[in-house]
């Protein structure tokens, strides 16, 4: 490339070019030396600084850019963070922009000559691109600003006098913009802030309730809605439709939108990511019918992968100086290089390179949905099963033990909490759901997403994020494989919640806690049964309980999770157990739970008391000690007291006293005398201390089973071995007793001396009766060996 850039008659151009390829290889360094980067450390360069007045070269300030996009940052973010992935085609966008700082200073004559150019070409390539004939181009950063120049060219055209007059012929009648309930959220408020409109001149429309898809508008209810509108002296001014809804991608009726339109004398505006599938062969008779609406917007940049373009708000206005007033069209040549980037990445792609990638986003949009209706328990919620970019689907079980006739028997009071409850786990599972495969497959680009009617869900839309992540169908298949791993996870959860609940319900000491924004098991918290604290240390009591609980829990060697629950709104002092499989011991994990925290809560009050009995021990100490020191200065008397006469009476008549002393056990929490100890010349033990408190919480488990697992080995297997088991370890007891060959007599061989055989028969008889009371009645044959011995 850098051979033909020399080629170029314009220097600058070549120049510019390179410095372009220059500047992005240094930026795009950091994402190929990413261990490299990771050992450097730079300096915080986001505080703000002076300007060095002897300024900066070139290399200086784009190492500067690389430190700031990828700093010390990125290193907590590196999970999360995935930056686009640029390439020739993004080059040629990002070129465009330097390009129109250089085209904005050639004469005024060139400039308006190439941008002329420049606009037709690429409102030409989209309009046959996309089957729009006949119409004009709007280039605009944000995506709402086309829709609101539209609106204010609809104002322009119905109001004839609002040049002149302005907001008072809007005040006279009333213009009314109607939009759908399922657009996106907050359109309709930034467009009546835009207009200076109050927000009574913005229209939500209903969707479909009993028949058709539930996120269509509903036709029917906006016909009399409009009719209501026009006889209360309102203009119906502007409908805004759907050709693939922000949340499900479904498409409005767009035929019968129209018909409506062209009887109310409305505008009628479509926008949506299934556009993108005009370019395609083969066009649904839904998202076709939007080539005769009035305009429709674009976003070429997340269905092509294209950095920094403009959006597209193709439109048909047979009058040029409304179109000017509204302000999508300008005399300035300099507006109209907003369409420089787009018109250099639509030339490098070509047509057929266009067309590619949005089929490419469609193929994977139908392999992901052909693959959805192999999986049990998966819900997905598609307008065109043979044609849908965007797939929406969600965990979903029906309970084979519920009868749906009996629940619609029942009273809607009490119908209404269990179906509430049972959606909010459903959206919290699906939450859950949708976070693990975009953290496990980064590549496929879901989301998860809020719809009314269906609760929350996980959506693919590859025309989104295809282009701009690279999806391929290895990703796809990938996703589906991290599906089929959750489904059971799921599933099985979702079972034993139930039981959980029950059997922590029939746990003492165990508080089962709801929370149904809790992706899990359950949760639950151990009791602690205060004797008469006040409020604050039972809570203080209560958190350090269940704080030394879950630090326990997490000790054990199992594959559960314990944690303290979410960051935010979720509930204290409490241990929150994640999802499971169908493999777990409810039984077992709930004993664990109470058992450890009973021996915690033991360990607990065992040390208060010992602070209480230490506390009483060392006053009664004090007591006593004042007592003995009283004594004997009473004994020695009061001469010995004085300094001088005290030390020459002891030096003729030394005072002999027995050395008192006190010693504390904590054993027995009582304060006894050391006379004993002086005499002896040894600290005597006193009695034995209790033993410390401790929970049987073992359980015979097989080589390799982790706890909380179910055994493989049934029950009756383990009855049948019993008895031999035991019958063997009798056996161990008597190291002695010889083992016989089969069909030989136990007894006494030739070869033994009289003497050794009164010695073994003599020892036999007193294991006997050692053994007596301890033989079971399933071992007779053991019993009638001994006795012949």
């Amino acid at each position: 490339m850098d051979a033909s850039l020399e080629k170029m008659v314009d220097p600058t151009l070549a120049e510019m070019g390179k410095n372009l390829n220059e500047a992005m290889k240094m930026l795009e360094d950091n994402q190929r030396k990413v261990e490299e980067e990771n050992e450097k450390k730079y300096a915080r360069k986001d505080i703000p600084g002076p300007l060095q007045g002897s300024g900066q070269d070139m290399v200086s300030i784009l190492q500067l850019v690389q430190n700031l996009m990828h700093g010390e940052e990125e290193e907590e973010t590196s999970q999360s963070y995935r930056l686009q992935n640029v390439g020739e085609q993004g080059h040629m966008a990002l070129l465009g922009h330097s390009l129109a700082a250089y085209i904005s200073v050639l004469d005024r004559e060139r400039l308006r000559k190439l941008t002329t150019r420049i606009l037709s070409d690429t409102t030409l390539w989209l309009c046959r691109l996309f089957r729009y004939e006949n119409g004009s181009a709007y280039y605009h950063e944000d995506d709402r600003e086309g829709l609101l120049k539209i609106c204010r060219l609809v104002i322009h055209t119905r109001y004839e006098d609002y040049t002149i007059e302005g907001f008072n012929v809007l005040y006279a009648k009333q213009p009314v913009i109607y939009i759908s309930s399922a657009a996106r959220t907050g359109l309709g408020q930034a467009l009546c802030n835009q207009l200076g409109l109050p927000l009574s001149c913005m229209c939500r429309v209903p969707c479909n309730t009993m028949f058709g898809s539930q996120h269509q508008m509903d036709v029917a209810l906006l016909d009399r809605v409009i009719k209501d509108d026009v006889e209360s002296g309102k203009l119906p001014l502007l409908l805004v439709a759907n050709a693939g809804t922000p949340g499900a991608g479904h498409t409005d009726k767009l035929g019968r939108l129209k018909e409506l339109c062209e009887q109310y004398n409305m505008w009628l505006h479509v926008e949506g990511v299934n556009l993108a599938t005009l370019a395609l062969g083969y066009v649904s008779s839904s998202v076709l019918a939007a080539t005769k609406c009035d305009s429709m917007t674009l976003t070429l940049g997340s269905w092509l992968g294209l950095p920094a373009v403009p959006a597209v708000t193709l439109y048909r206005h047979e009058d040029p100086s409304l179109s000017l007033a509204a302000g999508l069209t300008s005399s300035q040549p300099v507006e109209k290089l907003r369409a420089l980037p787009l018109w250099l990445s639509l030339q490098y792609l070509g047509h057929d390179g266009i067309v590619e990638r949005i089929k490419h986003a469609s193929q994977l949009s139908q392999r992901l949905l052909e693959n959805l209706k192999n999986l049990d328990f998966i819900k997905t919620s598609v307008e065109d099963e043979l044609s849908s970019p965007v797939v929406v689907f969600k965990f979903f079980r029906e309970y084979s033990n519920r009868d749906q006739t009996s629940h619609a028997a029942q009273a809607s009071t009490i119908q209404r909490p269990i179906i509430t409850n049972e959606r909010h786990i459903y959206d919290t599972f699906n939450q859950w759901l949708g976070e693990q495969l975009a953290q496990l497959v980064p590549a496929s680009g879901v989301d998860v997403v809020e719809l009314e009617d269906e609760g929350t869900c996980v959506r693919f839309s590859p025309l989104m994020t295809s282009a701009v992540l690279g999806t391929e169908i290895q990703d796809v298949d990938q996703l589906v494989d991290c599906l089929k791993m959750k489904i059971p996870v799921l599933t099985s959860t979702l079972q034993l919640r139930e039981e959980f609940e029950q059997e922590v319900r029939r746990t003492v000491g165990l508080l089962y806690i709801e929370d149904l924004s809790w992706p899990g098991l359950g949760v639950v918290r151990y009791n602690y049964h205060s004797d008469g604290k006040n409020d604050d240390k039972q809570e203080k009591e209560l958190e350090k309980i269940n704080a030394e609980l879950l630090k326990k829990l997490n000790d054990l060697e199992s594959d559960l999770t314990f944690s303290l629950g979410p960051e935010f709104g979720g509930q204290k002092n409490c241990v929150y157990i994640g999802m499971v499989t169908e493999d777990l011991d409810m039984s077992e994990l709930v004993e664990t739970i109470a058992a450890t925290g009973r021996e915690i809560e033991e360990n607990s009050r065992l040390l208060e008391n010992m602070t209480e009995v230490v506390r009483k021990g060392i006053q009664e100490a004090q007591l006593q000690l004042q007592k003995a020191n009283e004594e004997r200065l009473l004994e020695e008397g009061l001469l010995r007291q004085i300094p001088v006469v005290g030390s020459v009476l002891n030096w003729f008549s030394p005072f002999q006293a027995s050395p008192k002393g006190r010693t504390f056990n904590l054993t027995a929490g009582s304060l006894e005398s050391t006379e004993s100890t002086y005499v002896s010349k040894a600290q005597g033990t006193g009695t034995t201390p209790p033993p410390t408190p401790t929970s049987s919480l073992a359980k015979q488990r097989l080589p390799g089973q982790k706890i909380f697992k179910k055994s493989l080995r049934s029950s009756d297997a383990f009855s049948e071995t019993s008895s031999v088991s035991h019958c063997d370890d009798l056996e161990k007891l008597d190291p002695r007793a010889p083992t016989l060959p089969p069909g030989q007599e136990e007894g006494p061989s030739e070869t033994e001396k009289p003497e050794e055989q009164k010695e073994v028969a003599q020892e036999t008889t007193d294991t006997e009766d050692i053994q007596s009371d301890k033989l079971p009645h399933n071992c007779t044959k053991v019993e009638e060996q001994q006795s012949q011995r």
